[in-house]
């Protein structure tokens, strides 16, 4: 390997606290990567890393190393890209993870247009409703919702979106529509287990709680839209969840004249990085793609 590929091998070896996690992303085998690491110590002569049964930990020069190391691949890349003509050469590998639901019905359905734009672009989506390591994930750009939990994370919104209650037409015929929200407390429940079973609506400067009950919670949101469209229940969630079905009635909201907290879409980014131009311009491709329902 090159410098320039040898310093990219010990970021990735250092991000993802790992020899063979570094190849997979790099896509080369273990040994060379080992290889690359134990030529980069010998070039520089001063030990990187601490190899230990617990794992690899940079040394004082190693974290060092890194920071410029990383700094200068981000240049490089950078460079590159602005030497090509802004965006028209995005070129290489981008790795995108986001919501399964979402993704599947607001942003892969225009994939193909952002592919088209860039055909010198290679794209990983990697699904995910867990909260997953951008860093040793190897994440160029995440698309997620709600609040961020961590304050120091990059960050951009995207948009704000409309939560609501919503049902299908054959549940609400036979188990009635709710008009206020305590009547909430009578109906079956689809339960989102990652936003709990309390539900809390505002109205002129109102607040109302209601504790929902039901017989299926579900960890993801596949399953609470499965359940929804199966008139198992009723359930809270972003319009996003159910575009196609809100448009074509298959699902209405309910308790209009009550408002739920909205949801913001973030584009996040890999923390001490600088955001690369790929990134940047998925996130410009996702903010477009994604129409916010009315607050």
């Amino acid at each position: 390997m090159d410098r320039l590929q040898a310093m990219t091998a010990f970021v990735r070896v250092v991000e993802t606290g790992s020899f063979s996690a570094a190849a997979r992303q790099i896509g080369v085998g273990q040994p060379a990567i080992s290889k690359t690491i134990a030529q980069l110590e010998d070039r520089l002569q001063v030990r990187l890393l601490v190899r230990s049964t617990h794992g690899l930990t940079p040394t004082d020069a190693g974290l060092r190393f890194f920071e410029r190391a990383r700094n200068a691949i981000q240049e490089a890349n950078e460079a590159e890209l602005e030497a090509k003509g802004a965006g028209a050469g995005l070129s290489g590998r981008l790795r995108v993870c986001a919501a399964t639901t979402f993704a599947r019905i607001m942003i892969l359905p225009h994939l193909p247009q952002f592919m088209a734009s860039h055909p010198d672009l290679e794209v990983d989506v990697i699904l995910d409703d867990r909260m997953i390591d951008l860093v040793s994930e190897g994440i160029d750009v995440g698309l997620r919702m709600g609040d961020l939990p961590d304050s120091s994370a990059v960050a951009r919104k995207l948009a704000t979106g409309r939560r609501s209650v919503l049902a299908t037409p054959a549940y609400l015929e036979r188990h009635g529509i709710p008009l206020v929200p305590a009547e909430l407390a009578a109906h079956q429940a689809v339960v989102y287990t990652q936003t709990g079973s309390t539900w809390t609506f505002n109205r002129e400067g109102t607040q109302a709680s209601v504790v929902v009950t039901g017989r299926t919670r579900f960890s993801a949101a596949e399953g609470i839209r499965t359940a929804v469209l199966s008139h198992l229940g009723l359930t809270v969630a972003s319009d996003w969840m159910f575009a196609p079905e809100l448009e074509n009635g298959a699902v209405v909201r309910i308790l209009e004249d009550w408002n739920l907290p909205s949801i913001d879409l973030w584009a996040v980014f890999p923390t001490g990085r600088l955001v690369s131009a790929k990134a940047r311009a998925f996130a410009d491709f996702a903010e477009s793609v994604v129409i916010p329902p009315s607050v």
